[in-house]
């Protein structure tokens, strides 16, 4: 392909780039089907739905990415007709192309095309999750200080706390306790369990954690069993609204240490473009509130 063309073509994808009202880039199948080399809908539509399942697979909402529209057009006797379409973003395009016949030159094209401000994108999203993980295990973490304090003053002690908490665990874990699941995730006895469990198991854990601290307080419980019978039951009652969503924490794997995880965003925090960093701040602030 000579760069004459690829520039050619690189304007022809510029030319049908739309801005919604909320200022996202898209662009509409039908614009880009030709000058991604298909004559014929019903096989471009089959590369859309390939694209879709991709999409779904990568645990991305389609729907974010892939709007089903209506566009009208002029038929030869002067009526108009309604023909299906899609609204499609950077990501769906990118998609399309990873998905579309690669022995089409127009695909290569796309693919690079596409994936300029993706894989930029895909970066940010990628932090954007570390941090809220961040966010949450720092939250377990006071809820649990909050619990302690609390259970402290009723006459618990720290091996009480441990064996309350531990039980807490037995009952989110579907009966595998702290112990046990750290062997299950390979972490060292040394290490909080919380530092590589993923979000939703830790906001999770900070729930009924701080269901555990409120009741303990309003309803004066004193004692390791009264507290830990509480604090079991608040566990319990938090799995069956996971289990109701297909979510079971003691089967979701390791992700990396917390800790790790921090040292690394704080080292590439220094090196990132300040329109990025004006992002993760954001970021930061909205998980924060």
């Amino acid at each position: 392909m000579e760069k004459k063309d690829i520039e050619k073509r690189k304007l022809v994808f510029d030319q049908y780039s739309n801005t919604d009202e909320n200022g996202v880039e898209y662009w509409l199948a039908r614009d880009i089907m030709k000058p991604l080399g298909y004559t014929q809908w019903r096989n471009f539509e089959t590369t859309i739905k390939r694209a879709m399942v991709s999409c779904e697979t990568a645990k991305t909402p389609v729907q974010n990415h892939f709007a089903e529209v209506s566009k009208m057009v002029s038929l030869g006797s002067g009526s108009t007709r309604k023909l299906k379409d899609y609204k499609l973003t950077r990501y769906a395009c990118y998609l399309i192309a990873q998905n579309g016949d690669p022995r089409k030159d127009e695909i290569a094209l796309a693919q690079a095309y596409f994936a300029i401000k993706t894989r930029t994108q895909e970066l940010i999203e990628q932090r954007v999750a570390e941090i809220q993980r961040l966010q949450s295990r720092k939250a377990l973490s006071e809820t649990e200080k909050q619990l302690a304090s609390v259970v402290f003053e009723r006459g618990v002690d720290s091996r009480g706390f441990a064996r309350i908490k531990s039980q807490g665990d037995r009952a989110l874990f579907g009966g595998h306790d702290t112990k046990a699941m750290k062997k299950r995730l390979g972490v060292s006895d040394r290490k909080p369990l919380a530092d590589v469990l993923p979000d939703v198991t830790l906001a999770a854990k900070n729930l009924a954690g701080a269901m555990t601290a409120h009741n303990v307080a309003e309803r004066d419980l004193h004692g390791v069993t009264n507290i830990q019978n509480e604090h079991v039951g608040n566990n319990v009652s938090v799995r069956s609204t996971l289990v109701e969503r297909g979510i079971y924490p003691e089967s979701l794997p390791a992700e990396e240490d917390t800790k790790k995880v921090e040292r690394r965003l704080k080292a590439d925090e220094r090196s990132l473009p300040k329109s990025e960093k004006g992002f993760l701040q954001q970021a930061k602030s909205k998980n924060s509130d």
